[in-house]
């Protein structure tokens, strides 16, 4: 079968790695099926598993992969959820200190087939098309997770998302706005700005910049580059949840300034099963709809993933079978 997968690893030069070539088919432990792919999407965490951030070079190769829309063995339509949890584990799967995702452990969704257990499977309604299915598992996902779980946005208060154009990025910007969040946005890009503005943004700045007023939350996946922003930017209570950290991980704790305005950061992974089928019924009723930079077929993945370590997205890469 045709996959996009990790070959080898290389922390400079991630594509180097990167085979779209035939594999065998999947095995299949008992309690999971098969998906036959219709759709699946691109997150950083594929190009982290190229550098070898996550993945085990004594896991190679490894299909890469966390997200997919496809049609289970049964021969219904379903949307996979990434996150793997222990057998043993009930409740919210992201709290399992044993979970892992798709193309951890166990091979991702960037091929024609891909074994999943059955209990992560989430029926993909008529009205959602197989590709828009496949940008939620993780980016809009994570998204939903830290707006509306984690940060707690209520309509009318003011969430600052840093770094507009990403996948969480650009989703966190329509979900906010559809829930009646004034969403402000930060991106280097003046092209991404004004797109940001076209999808609901309320406005958007230059990184580092003054912003009119303090903001009650702040949604963070830049990491270094921006966090002393993200700090600066929250009224004294306000909350800075961090999904990622892309620009690095060692910022200024800026601790004098979380204590004495008595901030709160709050860390949030993925989401769980049961957020998950509440954001794909919520993209089924046509309330928000993800957006998506590029299509492609799998046999094509090299081009998206050139893409997104360029940094010339807006919104999801999506591979089609």
């Amino acid at each position: 079968m045709l996959a996009a997968y990790a070959a080898r690893q290389d922390p400079d030069d991630p594509l180097a790695g990167l085979e779209v070539g035939e594999l065998p088919e999947p095995e299949v432990p008992e309690g999971w099926t098969t998906v036959t792919l219709k759709a699946a999407s691109l997150n950083h965490h594929d190009l982290w598993s190229l550098r070898g951030v996550g993945l085990s070079g004594k896991a190679l190769p490894m299909v890469l992969g966390c997200d997919a829309a496809g049609i289970d063995a049964d021969g219904n339509e379903v949307v996979v959820h990434g996150v793997i949890a222990s057998d043993a584990w009930r409740g919210d799967e992201t709290l399992d200190p044993k979970r892992s995702l798709l193309s951890e452990r166990h091979p991702g969704t960037f091929s024609e087939r891909v074994a999943v257990p059955r209990q992560n499977l989430i029926p993909k309604p008529e009205g959602l098309s197989f590709e828009h299915a496949a940008c939620l598992p993780t980016a809009w996902l994570t998204a939903y997770r830290m707006l509306f779980t984690r940060a707690e946005a209520q309509p009318g208060s003011t969430v600052l998302v840093q770094g507009a154009g990403g996948g969480v990025s650009t989703a966190a910007i329509v979900l906010g706005a559809a829930a009646g969040v004034r969403v402000w946005t930060t991106s280097r890009s003046e092209e991404k700005r004004a797109r940001a503005l076209e999808l609901g943004a309320d406005q958007a700045f230059e990184p580092g910049a003054r912003l009119p007023e303090r903001v009650d939350a702040v949604l963070e996946t830049v990491g270094e580059a921006t966090w002393g922003h993200s700090v600066r930017a929250l009224k004294p209570g306000g909350v800075i949840v961090v999904s990622g950290a892309t620009s690095g991980d060692a910022p200024s704790a800026e601790l004098t300034r979380t204590f004495f305005l008595q901030l709160r950061v709050l860390g949030s992974t993925m989401g769980s099963k049961e957020e998950l089928e509440r954001l794909v019924r919520l993209c089924a009723s046509g309330a928000v709809t993800p957006v998506v930079d590029r299509a492609m077929p799998l046999a094509d993945a090299r081009e998206g993933f050139a893409a997104m370590a360029a940094g010339e997205l807006f919104g999801k890469v999506v591979f089609t079978a």
